[in-house]
């Protein structure tokens, strides 16, 4: 068995499979949000982290809504890459002791998920419509510029103030 099931033999089934992922990752990151929700401790990180939680709520209905457009039965399959994400975010997060330095630290986390999430889904928009289906495709899409939207807006977040302060702090 090699880097994906071995039960993958066309386009169609590797889409299922990506989809599968993503929302097995979506599933994972609900249930962490809340938990760097209670760790941050800027005002506007914590703000954004609650809105994302009420996006990935939003995203794990469109993916419902894409298993459903597609006729495939509504599943995730294990991602080991965002289990080690969020892993190794947690380690990290255990590791700081100054709130500053955290909140900066939490912002790394929570871009890498980001990161992950929009290869996911800018892969599963091409390959919608290289399938045939640009339904999947349009619903897939709005999920894909809310993750990157959401990636600007921590970039401008650590820059505007977040790193400053997690240098400062001894």
């Amino acid at each position: 068995m090699g880097f994906f099931s071995k039960d993958i033999h066309t386009m169609d089934d590797l889409f299922v499979h990506t989809l599968r992922d993503i929302y097995y990752a979506e599933n994972r990151i609900v249930k962490t949000l809340p938990e760097m929700i209670e760790k941050a401790g800027d005002p506007q990180l914590k703000q954004a982290f609650k809105a994302h939680l009420g996006e990935t709520e939003n995203h794990i209905a469109r993916l419902q809504e894409v298993f459903r457009m597609h006729g495939i039965e509504v599943r995730g399959v294990d991602c080991p890459a965002i289990d080690g994400i969020l892993e190794e975010s947690d380690d990290v997060a255990g590791e700081v002791d100054d709130p500053k330095v955290l909140d900066a630290a939490l912002i790394a986390a929570a871009q890498a998920v980001e990161h992950y999430e929009i290869t996911r889904y800018g892969t599963l928009v091409a390959w919608a419509k290289q399938l045939g289906r640009a339904d999947c495709a349009r619903v897939l899409e709005k999920t894909l510029e809310e993750e990157k939207a959401t990636d600007v807006k921590l970039t401008a977040m650590a820059e505007g103030g977040v790193n400053t302060s997690a240098r400062a702090a001894r």
